[in-house]
């Protein structure tokens, strides 16, 4: 049995938290210079080079690259021979998630009740998903994921006459109806199947592949390809602004489901795209 540290697990946090805010990561800057290579649009490619400059910014000037610093999202797969010692996992991720925020001057946008509306001003309590796994070892990954972006994803409960179909349309409306709110370009997380909760969560821990990264099964990969060429034919374009580069990227997840359900959801995630992932 392992002994890990609380106190190593807050300081993985605070720490992974600032730079995210701060250091995009490399697959997103080749996504976005690859989109502007491509982009037809004037205005688009401008924007897109102006997304460019502003990571460099954040890089070299250590400033956040946007000023929704984000819900604080953790996973975490937690070998079943670690033992924490300390804190609680709980306590220990959150006094991290504070500390980050509070030492790195980050905005604080979490209030504690959502209809009295009170800020908690340290961007706490973070949301925090755990899974059991084989070994001795944590993996998190952790996300600052703005609201805008969040505000724009959805659900549904199709029927499994829907289909295939279905899915394609119903991920493709919720872009089109996202516009230019969510801040394209996008990485376009679906999950398929499961439970209403299942379907969500996997679509959004589709988020945490490399951008552009394919799923290994061969038709999700090719669902995935057709999703990026409909969203992209939209002409919505980077910020809303018309041009090709609406999304960078789909990332589908699939789940076991019941022989009457096909629960679909789509959790939309900005250009800026703040994760990391560290193994203790």
């Amino acid at each position: 049995m392992r002994q890990i540290d609380s106190q190593v697990l807050t300081e993985t946090v605070e720490k992974g938290f600032i730079e995210i805010t701060h250091l995009p990561g490399g697959d997103l800057i080749a996504a976005l210079d690859k989109a502007r290579q491509e982009e037809d649009s004037p205005i688009g490619k401008d924007i897109l080079t102006q997304l460019l400059e502003n990571a460099r910014l954040g890089r070299e000037e250590q400033t956040p690259i946007c000023q929704d610093t984000g819900n604080s999202i953790v996973f975490m797969e937690i070998g079943q021979d670690v033992h924490i010692v300390g804190e609680t996992l709980s306590d220990a991720v959150r006094r991290g998630v504070s500390q980050g925020y509070t030492k790195g001057y980050l905005r604080a946008s979490i209030v504690g009740d959502p209809l009295e509306r009170k800020n908690t001003r340290d961007n706490t309590p973070p949301f925090v998903h755990t899974e059991i796994t084989s070994g001795d070892r944590i993996k998190i990954t952790m996300m600052a994921k703005g609201s805008g972006c969040e505000n724009m994803s959805r659900f549904k409960m199709l029927t499994p006459a829907q289909g295939r179909q279905g899915v394609v349309d119903f991920v493709v409306d919720t872009v089109l109806q996202g516009g230019g709110k969510p801040c394209p370009p996008l990485i376009v997380g679906v999950g398929i199947g499961g439970t209403f909760d299942m379907a969500t969560y996997i679509a959004k821990k589709s988020l945490f592949r490399p951008v552009g990264e394919h799923h290994p099964e061969p038709h999700v990969k090719e669902l995935e390809e057709e999703l990026l060429e409909k969203i992209n034919n939209l002409g919505l374009g980077p910020q809303g602004w018309g041009g090709r580069a609406t999304a960078l990227a789909v990332h589908v997840e699939t789940y076991p489901c019941h022989i009457a359900s096909l629960p679909v959801a789509v959790n939309i995630e900005c250009h800026s795209h703040r994760v990391k992932t560290v193994t203790i």
